[in-house]
C-alpha cells in the first residue's frame, strides 16, 4: 500500500501543513508514511522524510468515534506536561485541530525507536530471566506514572479526582448505551453490582495522574534490555484513582489457565510464558511500591471489565460497518464476542474477587 493509498491519512495536505510547523523533518522533499497495524482505537502513521528521520501522526478512528473519545488536543497536553517532568513518553511536536487537513484533528509526537511487545510471538523470543525484567520494569513505570507530580507538569487543572470511580461508570454506561450493537444482559447485571461496589466506597480516595489504558503492548522498551523509553497511547489520561490503572493492567494481563480472557483479542496470550508474573505479584510488588492500598482493587478490576467491554463493543461496531482499520479489521465476531466475555469477567470478580475472577 503506498503512502498516498493510506485510509485516513491525506499525505500531500499534511505535509503541506507540516512545513508550516518548527520540526525536525524535511518537507521539501518526498515524505512516505506507514500505518501501525497494532492499533484497535487511535490510528497511528509513522512519517519519514527523504533523510530517514521520522515523527508519528495519531487521528481518531474513522467511524463510530464515542463522544469525549480520542480527544487529540488532551493527548497532546498531556504529552507536553511528562515532558516537564521527564516521565518517559514521546515528546509531543505540534497538534492540528483544522479539520480541513487531514479530515480530523490529530497530533504529531516523536518517533521512539525501540521495542514494542505486541504479540505472542515477539513474547515467547524472551528468556524467563527477560520476561522477569520487563514485569517488574512495567510495575515500576507504573508506579512512577503515579508519582508525577501534576502541578509541575502543568496538568493540575486536567480532571477532578474526587468521585472518580462513580462517573467513569456513569460515562461508560452512557457510551455502551450509545454504541452497543444489541442488548446484552451480562452487561446490565455488571452494571447493577458495580453501582453495589462503588457506593460505599468515599468520594475521596487516594488520586493521581492515570494513564487509562495502560498495558504492556502500549509500551516501548529499550532494543536490548527491559527499559522503558516511552509509554503510548495518552488519549484517556486524567486525574483520578490509580488502582483504575492497576486494574486495567490485570485484565490485559494475561496467564496460561485463564479462559474468558483467552476469548479477548487484545494483547493475546503475551503474558503467559515462563518468567512473566502472575496477577498476585503484580499487585503486591504495585502495592510495595507505589505504597498505596489496594483494598478497593476487586471494584476497580470489575469497572475495568466494564469498560472494555465497551470499547470493544465499539470496536465491533466500526468493524461491522467498515471503519476499522488495523489488527481488529479482520474478524468482523471476534470483538463482539470480547464484549462478552469480559462482561462475564467483570461479574465473575464481583463474584470471586480480582485474581480467581479475571483467571475465570
Amino acid at each position: 500500500m503506498t503512502s498516498e493509498d493510506l485510509p485516513g491519512l491525506h499525505l500531500s495536505s499534511v505535509q503541506a501543513w507540516l512545513a508550516a510547523q518548527i520540526i525536525e523533518l524535511d518537507t521539501n522533499g518526498p515524505l512516505s508514511a506507514e500505518l501501525f497495524t497494532g492499533g484497535r482505537s487511535n490510528v497511528t502513521y509513522r512519517i519519514t522524510d527523504a533523510h530517514d528521520r521520522s515523527v508519528v501522526l495519531r487521528r481518531p478512528p474513522l467511524g463510530n468515534v464515542m463522544p469525549t473519545a480520542h480527544d487529540m488536543a488532551r493527548e497532546f497536553r498531556v504529552l507536553t506536561g511528562l515532558s516537564k517532568v521527564g516521565y518517559s513518553a514521546p515528546a509531543a511536536v505540534a497538534l492540528c485541530e483544522d479539520e480541513t487537513v487531514n479530515g480530523s484533528p490529530f497530533l504529531v509526537m516523536e518517533f521512539v525507536d525501540g521495542r514494542i511487545i505486541a504479540t505472542a510471538d515477539d513474547a515467547h523470543r524472551l528468556s524467563s530471566v527477560e520476561a522477569d525484567d520487563v514485569s517488574a520494569a512495567l510495575v515500576d513505570a507504573l508506579a512512577d506514572l503515579h508519582r508525577v507530580d501534576v502541578a509541575a507538569a502543568g496538568l493540575a487543572d486536567l480532571g477532578r479526582p474526587e468521585g472518580y470511580l462513580p462517573r467513569q461508570l456513569a460515562r461508560w454506561t452512557k457510551q455502551w448505551d450509545l454504541t452497543k450493537t444489541r442488548d446484552l444482559p451480562t452487561m446490565d447485571a455488571l452494571r447493577s453490582r458495580l453501582v453495589d461496589l462503588l457506593e460505599p466506597l468515599p468520594l475521596e480516595l487516594p488520586w493521581a495522574l492515570v494513564h487509562g489504558d495502560y498495558r504492556l503492548d502500549n509500551v516501548i522498551l529499550a532494543p536490548e534490555s527491559a527499559q522503558v523509553l516511552a509509554v503510548l497511547d495518552w488519549e484517556m489520561s486524567t486525574l483520578g484513582d490509580p488502582l483504575a490503572d492497576l486494574a486495567l493492567t490485570l485484565v490485559y494481563w494475561t496467564e496460561a489457565t485463564d479462559t474468558l480472557r483467552h476469548r479477548v483479542p487484545v494483547a493475546e496470550h503475551l503474558t503467559d510464558g515462563t518468567g512473566f508474573w502472575n496477577r498476585e505479584r503484580i499487585i503486591s510488588t504495585y502495592a510495595e511500591r507505589s505504597g498505596l492500598s489496594v483494598d478497593h482493587l476487586d471494584a476497580c478490576s470489575a469497572l475495568a471489565c466494564f469498560k472494555l467491554a465497551v470499547i470493544t463493543e465499539s470496536i465491533h461496531a466500526r468493524t461491522l460497518s467498515g471503519k476499522q482499520l488495523g489488527t481488529a479489521a479482520g474478524d468482523i465476531h471476534a470483538m463482539g464476542v470480547a464484549t462478552e466475555s469480559l462482561a462475564e469477567m467483570g461479574l465473575a470478580v464481583c463474584n470471586q474477587g480480582t485474581v480467581a475472577g479475571l483467571s475465570a
